[in-house]
């Protein structure tokens, strides 16, 4: 896929409000309870495969964010001092380094002790997990829920959805495309449309399957269906 898709549309940033929720509806309801100011549970761990829309509801949060894969260690915690925040937000914890989970286990508890919060995602639920044992205990102690990633139905829905408030229309063909071609998560597909919607203003061309190949692959490429 083409940067210009990425390029055409300054990202929505994730909320809760925009999250497509599919199957999800009670994971987000309780992700938003959990959130509650008064709500003091200290803990919640949200697992799932790979787009289900982990990282969206990390990011959504407002808690600070640290991604464990891009940073194993965690060492962006001695550059931002617990106490200044209420929520912590650690994605992907299934691909911390050893000393990254004894950040995360001391974060953990401090963060339980002074009444902040926790938010975590990985792939699996949390006894699944290759971690150290202390760690494993604390992260299954809190809530858990498992986000179900949406099937194509949703997915196709969702994008109709987000097409017509933008008063475009999507041809059946470019939506089964779409499916087969692009990543298929949804910022991955929602941004499409965005690029969609703007590639198709500027060249003043309605929405068409050669045009949808145009912004994927480019228009000097021709692509076989």
């Amino acid at each position: 896929m083409r940067q210009l898709i990425l390029e055409l549309q300054p990202e929505t940033p994730p909320g809760l409000d925009n999250f497509v929720a599919g199957s999800n509806g009670e994971v987000l309801t309780g992700i938003a309870a959990w959130l509650e100011p008064g709500n003091r549970e200290p803990s919640l761990f949200l697992w799932g495969e790979s787009g289900a829309g982990k990282t969206h509801l990390l990011r959504a949060s407002g808690g600070l964010y640290c991604d464990g894969a891009a940073d194993p260690d965690l060492s962006f915690l001695g550059e931002n001092p617990e106490e200044t925040c209420p929520l912590h937000a650690i994605d992907n914890v299934e691909a911390l380094s050893p000393a990254g989970q004894i950040a995360l286990f001391n974060l953990f508890n401090r963060q339980r002790a002074t009444g902040k919060r926790l938010l975590t995602a990985a792939s699996r639920p949390p006894q699944q997990l290759v971690l150290r044992e202390d760690l494993r205990t604390r992260l299954g102690s809190g809530l858990i829920y498992r986000l179900q990633p949406l099937t194509d139905a949703e997915k196709i829905d969702a994008l109709m959805a987000q097409a017509t408030a933008r008063g475009l229309r999507l041809p059946q063909e470019a939506l089964d495309y779409l499916l087969l071609r692009a990543p298929r998560d949804m910022r991955s597909l929602s941004a499409l449309i965005a690029a969609l919607d703007r590639y198709s203003l500027e060249h003043k061309r309605a929405i068409t399957l050669p045009l949808l190949r145009e912004v994927l692959h480019g228009p000097d490429l021709n692509p076989t269906p």
